[in-house]
């Protein structure tokens, strides 16, 4: 990512000599290739000890594959397989890089690994390789982040979200909005070092800074909700009278037995969550114990648990028996949600439609099923799937926040604006904003990676797996 001089690098790469390191690159266990990466100075030198070229024609040439024998340090073969090489700092990394692509065999890629070992790499650590093209300059840390939760995404929406922030575009805009406050910053500093050749800046200009940077902070962070719920998952909490059909709708939903079923009033004590995905999206489903008026001292530590998740949920998705004249318990259950989203599922179509017929005109739009018809559930997945998209989707083609770090900084960064803005608002000297214009700076600096130390960039990294 440019900085404001045109220089790519968030942190240039250190003159000292590095470390060579190496490790699988594949996921662990048995598959069709498998992938060990080395990076760093000696990764030539172990393509040139390890490797034989079918046809020997010198050293290998950078991003051309490349076949051959895969061999030990004493000259033993491996195995057969492809080598790549790429030459600093045309690579992921900005080092050298060298790839030995074998068979999937956790044996052989052990082997292969284990040979690089002793041919003079260490193991690396985790995200060790995202952390070198890090301090490389090839990324920026927003981009690092996207690539972790790029691998740990299971659903679709989730993946594309990470896809969307690899393109750097957070830490632009960021960089965007600290180059304001640091050119507000050096009109300050230069009318305080030369006060009869430069004027300082008027409080109308600095206001109008920072009102601007905070607008687009509050921008950014507005973001941040919605990404998490599509990175985490919604909570859809099902609820009901008993014997409403919930842990069947549950069932029929996961296409799996997961809740036990019977026509016994209260057989579900505590809640049961499963995560599906609904239109790309993660749905955590929770299905929970019957709410009644009247129940037994079990029974009510259950329906109390049922509150809670419910009050937790961000979307609840009520069922009743449609079959019958609503019940006291259905008829108080549906007052209740009227007020927050939901889903509304009449069940038990293929027993009668007594209740769904009477139904309040709140209720016109509900569902009417049953639990047994695959059509009935693909309704309810499709309902789910539009309650959640309205509010759930984010613009993926304009920058957005991918996790907590993120949205702490910008949080930290708008105090120290509004601070400053206090500060403006008591009418004092335009200079005694400075301090916390730095502030701001350095907060926004942290989000991209400009500021970031070795602390912060340790926890960043952990959450890497090793050979990423």
């Amino acid at each position: 990512m440019p900085s404001r001089n045109g220089a790519s690098s968030f942190h240039p790469a250190t003159s000292e000599p590095r470390d060579t390191i190496a490790a699988l690159a594949t996921a662990p266990g048995r598959g069709a290739i498998a992938i060990v990466r080395a990076s760093g100075p000696q990764a030539l030198t172990l393509a040139r000890r390890l490797f034989r070229p079918v046809a020997p024609r010198g050293d290998l040439q950078p991003r051309l594959a490349t076949f051959g024998a895969i061999v030990g340090t004493d000259g033993t073969q491996l195995d057969e397989g492809l080598a790549l090489y790429f030459a600093a700092p045309h690579s992921a990394t900005g080092e050298d890089v060298l790839e030995l692509h074998v068979h999937g065999s956790p044996a052989v890629a052990r082997d292969v690994l284990i040979a690089m070992f002793a041919a003079g790499a260490r193991r690396a650590e985790p995200g060790e390789f995202t952390r070198r093209a890090f301090e490389s300059g090839k990324i920026d840390l927003p981009q690092a982040e996207a690539v972790a939760d790029l691998i740990a995404s299971e659903y679709a929406a989730a993946a594309r979200a990470a896809a969307a922030r690899l393109s750097g575009g957070l830490a632009q805009r960021v960089d965007e909005l600290r180059a304001a406050l640091e050119d507000a910053l050096e009109e300050l500093s230069a009318s305080l070092d030369f006060p009869d050749e430069v004027e300082a800046p008027s409080a109308e200009r600095l206001r109008a800074c920072i009102d601007g940077v905070r607008a687009g902070i509050g921008a950014l962070s507005a973001t941040y909700e919605r990404g998490r719920l599509i990175r985490e998952g919604a909570a859809v909490a099902i609820v009901g009278p008993p014997n409403a059909g919930k842990s069947s709708l549950l069932n029929g939903l996961l296409e799996n037995d997961r809740a036990l079923v019977s026509e016994i009033p209260g057989t579900t004590r505590d809640t049961i969550e499963e995560a599906i995905g609904i239109g790309g999206i993660a749905v955590r489903l929770i299905d929970t114990a019957g709410i009644r008026a009247r129940a037994g001292r079990l029974e009510a530590a259950g329906i109390a648990r049922t509150e809670r998740a419910l009050a937790d949920a961000r979307l609840a998705l009520v069922v009743v028996d449609g079959s019958a004249p609503l019940g006291e318990n259905a008829q108080a259950l549906l007052a209740r949600t009227r007020a927050r989203e939901r889903v509304v599922f009449f069940n038990k179509s293929d027993l009668g439609r007594s209740g769904y017929d009477r139904r309040a005109e709140p209720e016109r739009a509900a569902l009417f099923g049953s639990v047994r018809d695959p059509a009935s559930l693909d309704a309810v997945r499709a309902a789910l799937e539009a309650a959640l998209a309205t509010n759930e989707m984010i613009d993926l083609a304009r920058p957005h926040l991918g996790t907590a770090r993120q949205a702490a900084a910008l949080l930290a960064a708008d105090r120290a604006l509004a601070a400053a803005q206090a500060t403006l608002d008591a009418e004092a000297p335009v200079d005694l904003v400075s301090g916390d214009l730095m502030l701001a700076v350095r907060a926004l600096g942290e989000l991209t990676g400009r500021e970031a130390d070795e602390r912060l960039l340790d926890a960043v990294f952990a959450r890497f797996c090793i050979g990423k």
